[in-house]
């Protein structure tokens, strides 16, 4: 067993590293807060954010919740076809995987168009504003991991990628598919 192999099952060297660990977690943080304060004025308005919630298209966000699940399935599937040394299976499915995430923001574009279209914008009302904020803040991220992505790829198709480079990106990815499972129940299914 080589050395970079036993590193990697080091309890204290997670994958992607420790750092982008760090940055996960505050992430998180950021949107668990705005989720509570999404939360709270939901409680402090039930009928508006009601009303506001029906106005969103529930097959929307659960297709892009697919697409991102899917889009998921295949990072993790890239990376275990890297650590077998397979670049042309990780090349496949690093391009499924962020097949993924531009039919996500397709289908988001879409969603978005329609809201406005409506007249539904940051100052439609507390939710609305709430809804824009979150999502648009996830769709950046989703752009950062689709650029992280294609970065990644070009090294893995130069053969010159390191597997915590790969572990990495992957793990940013993963990152956008936990934050879109928090805002999709929050915001398409609960109030």
């Amino acid at each position: 067993m080589n050395k970079t192999a036993i590193d990697y099952k080091n309890i204290y060297y997670p994958p992607g590293g420790i750092l982008m660990w760090i940055i996960i977690f505050l992430e998180l943080i950021t949107f668990g807060m705005a989720l509570i304060a999404f939360v709270h004025y939901g409680t402090q308005e039930p009928e508006v954010f009601h009303q506001s919630k029906l106005q969103l298209n529930t097959t929307i966000g659960a297709i892009n919740t697919l697409f991102l699940l899917t889009s998921g399935l295949f990072i993790a599937n890239a990376v275990s076809f890297y650590k077998d040394g397979n670049t042309k299976k990780t090349n496949l499915f690093f391009k499924l995987a962020m097949l993924g995430g531009v039919l996500f923001l397709l289908l988001k574009s879409f969603e978005y168009y329609t809201k406005i279209e409506n007249g539904i914008t940051l100052e439609t009302n507390t939710f609305f504003f709430f809804y824009w904020l979150l999502t648009g803040f996830h769709i950046i991220h989703v752009l950062i991991g689709l650029i992280i992505l294609f970065i990644t790829g070009k090294s893995i198709r130069k053969n010159n990628a390191k597997l915590e480079d790969v572990e990495a990106s992957a793990t940013f990815w993963h990152m956008c598919d936990i934050i879109w499972l928090l805002l999709f129940p929050i915001l398409y299914l609960i109030f």
